[in-house]
């Protein structure tokens, strides 16, 4: 098979997952692109195990495991101010490990695919909420509904403890309407801003008021605290509630283009192709918003296949991370290191920068974050030390950067290493086939999704360790890995 037939199958793999897996980068170019996409889709129909990372003390506060009476009192009196801050500080550990959780699944599990759809989502509906027991429900819907009805997932999340307490739904009161929900689910969630009123905002935070959860995050509709007069909502009249506001938004075709909108930056390209939009989008909306359709759609169009769309977008943090570990098999002698390369990248799970999300795009890209991108590789293969500047945490930071920076540093120290042990034998033998004249080209196709005429092999051959087949496969990858071209997917 020709160059250009593996090139194809690595960009399923990029966009679709977090790159080419060690395992299968000597049979990458033997397997036809259709029936890659059906095994990608095939792998996805498996239920995701559910992180599961609470802590007892939580788990007996929010689930009623312990002392049945006390969680009575609780729920009858409210959480008291010391519990509070036990939970807080416990969960803040506690997210930490459902990161690195949601990391290795990304990293070893066998549905890149949906992993993939969910930190989509992830961004999508960006929840900042140091409650490791809601945070773990509303990733797990997030990924339970990935791939299947969009209507499903929205609903999901829309009545996630997480995301009414971060949009402060709790506070939507009969008379007394937030509007703060309403808007998000409007302006971020479906119809993007510019496709509504203020005055749908008022209407639809009316019929949200009432939407709120119990003590153990299980969603709970206050009847009390619920307007039930009528309601005027995009040109709609009735006494709607939460749930009819969520219908009729789903009935826009709005909707449907916002969202396809979005996911063609994420899978395709941020040069925007409006023929294509809106042709996705009409099958999307006529496909009752089934996601897999939708990606589908996608993928086996001849033109997510162009020079255009193949190495044009820049990898976000946590595609870059886990793309280099899927390539190279390696043990963190402290995974929690990770931790502070999301930071010092830009992209920490959980902590989205605001509402709105990670902007993506070129906003990955700095001068300080592209010289720490290009030093992860290196680091890799040596035990020099690193530091970095994290970048901001935007409007939402909260005291978060000198937190987080502080409690990493008490853990690993004030100089950082990454200490990784890297399974080099598993990777070399992959090439084993490979005659010695042509291994360098092998290990740029293997390595590299932009042409490979970018890259002049000369400059790369000049640092290279030539002593033996092995050190040359090793340096080579580092080598590859260290360019700016590596950051391109």
């Amino acid at each position: 098979m020709s160059s250009s037939f593996q090139q194809k199958n690595q960009h399923l793999l990029w966009r679709a997952g977090f790159g080419i897996d060690v395992k299968n980068i000597s049979t990458i170019n033997n397997i036809e692109t259709s029936n890659l996409i059906k095994s990608l889709f095939k792998a996805s129909t498996t239920k995701p195990e559910y992180f599961d990372v609470a802590d007892n003390s939580i788990k007996g506060i929010f689930t009623g495991i312990g002392d049945a009476v006390k969680l009575q009192e609780l729920v009858k009196n409210g959480i008291d101010t010391e519990t509070k801050k036990k939970i807080r500080q416990q969960s803040k550990e506690d997210i930490k490990n459902l990161n690195l959780n949601w990391l290795d699944e990304m990293i070893e599990g066998d549905n890149p695919l949906r992993e993939k759809m969910s930190l989509f989502w992830h961004g999508h509906f960006a929840c900042r909420n140091i409650n490791i027991f809601f945070q773990q429900k509303l990733l797990q819907e997030i990924r339970i509904n990935a791939l299947g009805s969009f209507k499903d997932l929205l609903v999901a999340v829309s009545k996630s403890a997480s995301m009414l307490s971060f949009l402060n739904n709790q506070q939507n009161k009969k008379k007394h309407p937030n509007e703060n929900f309403a808007r998000e689910v409007m302006e971020l969630f479906t119809l993007g801003i510019g496709n509504y009123t203020e005055q749908d905002i008022k209407e639809a935070a009316r019929a949200f008021t009432g939407w709120g959860f119990n003590i153990q995050g299980e969603f709970q509709f206050k009847q009390f605290q619920h307007d039930d007069g009528q309601k005027i909502f995009l040109g709609k009249i009735g006494n709607f509630n939460g749930d009819d506001i969520l219908n009729i938004l789903l009935e826009q075709k709005q909707t449907a283009k916002f969202i396809t909108q979005k996911i063609y930056k994420y899978y395709v390209n941020d040069d925007l192709n409006y023929e294509h939009i809106n042709w996705l989008s009409n099958r999307f909306y006529n496909n009752s918003y089934n996601i897999s359709s939708l990606l589908k759609d996608i993928f086996s169009s001849d033109w997510f296949y162009d020079e255009k769309n193949i190495g044009q977008k820049i990898k976000s943090p946590i595609e870059l991370l886990v793309g280099i570990r899927k390539q190279l098999p390696m043990e963190l002698e402290k995974p929690e290191v990770q931790l502070l390369l999301q930071r010092g990248l830009g992209q920490l799970l959980f902590y989205p920068p605001n509402v709105a999300g990670w902007p993506g795009g070129k906003n990955w890209i700095d001068s300080t974050t592209l010289m720490f991108r290009l030093q992860i590789p290196r680091l890799i293969k040596t035990d020099d030390e690193f530091s970095f500047t994290a970048k901001s945490d935007d409007d939402q930071q909260m005291g978060m950067k000198e937190m987080f920076l502080k409690k990493m540093q008490n853990n690993l120290g004030n100089r950082f290493k990454l200490n990784a042990t890297v399974n080099w034998t598993e990777y070399i033998n992959k090439f084993n086939e490979v005659k010695r004249e042509n291994l360098l080209d092998a290990i740029k196709l293997t390595t590299l999704q932009t042409p490979s005429n970018n890259i002049n092999n000369s400059v790369i051959e000049s640092v290279i360790d030539k002593s033996d087949r092995e050190s040359f496969i090793k340096s080579a990858t580092i080598a590859f890995m260290s360019t700016p071209e590596y950051q391109m997917c």
